[in-house]
């Protein structure tokens, strides 16, 4: 195994067992000291300009977004590949994190630090899904897009973009105080190692079709 495929196993080693403890204190009631310490600095983004810009780009990731354009991409892949695959792995890989996401919250049953319909804030809190869906959503968008870019600077702009995209939509959560920081930490790492499976499960079914086209 390659070394720096042990180094990413490690982290994400580590990260789970990191939310594994946070998890096992927000059910017994606690807070974790992370959430303690960045509780005061909320306090300060409301009536700025920092809120009104998050208050924006959190919109990118919410249901009334998220809907439609998950549909458009759904037809544009299928068009782009000529091939049903992509599409499908794309929406269905979407809505079974949506789906495991309010499976986790269920669970968890955290409250929010505060309400906010209007920006699809309601019910319970960890982990965000605001961080973990458009992880998985612009990832494999990402990732099918570099199937098709031939310069190698387009493909890392690409995913410049959207990496900075999923960090933003994950942070205005925080920053809107709908979310404690540990719920988008882990929305994150859980929506990352979505991502990585359905990757996988997409690689895996494009080797066994083309076995069978031999």
């Amino acid at each position: 195994m390659k070394k720096r495929n042990i180094v990413i196993i490690s982290f994400f080693t580590v990260m789970l067992i990191v939310i594994g403890i946070w998890v096992v204190k927000i059910m017994q009631g606690e807070i974790p000291y992370i959430d303690q310490w960045t509780r005061s600095l909320v306090s300060t983004f409301p009536d700025t300009y920092t809120y009104d810009f998050f208050r924006e780009v959190t919109n990118l990731g919410s249901k009334q977004f998220m809907y439609p354009f998950t549909g458009v991409m759904v037809v544009i892949l299928i068009i782009i590949f000529r091939d049903w695959l992509p599409g499908v792995i794309f929406g269905a890989g979407i809505f079974a994190t949506h789906e495991f996401n309010k499976l986790i919250k269920l669970i968890v049953g955290r409250d929010r630090p505060s309400i906010l319909e209007e920006a699809n804030a309601v019910g319970e809190s960890f982990p965000s899904g605001h961080a973990m869906i458009p992880m998985v959503c612009y990832g494999l968008l990402s990732y099918f897009l570099a199937k098709k870019l031939k310069s190698t600077k387009i493909i890392l702009a690409l995913q410049a973009f959207f990496g900075l995209l999923v960090l933003l939509i994950g942070i205005s959560r925080y920053v809107i105080n709908v979310h404690f920081l540990t719920d988008i930490v882990a929305g994150f790492i859980i929506g990352f190692l979505c991502l990585l499976a359905l990757i996988y499960l997409y690689e895996f079914i494009q080797r066994k079709r083309n076995r069978s086209k031999v």
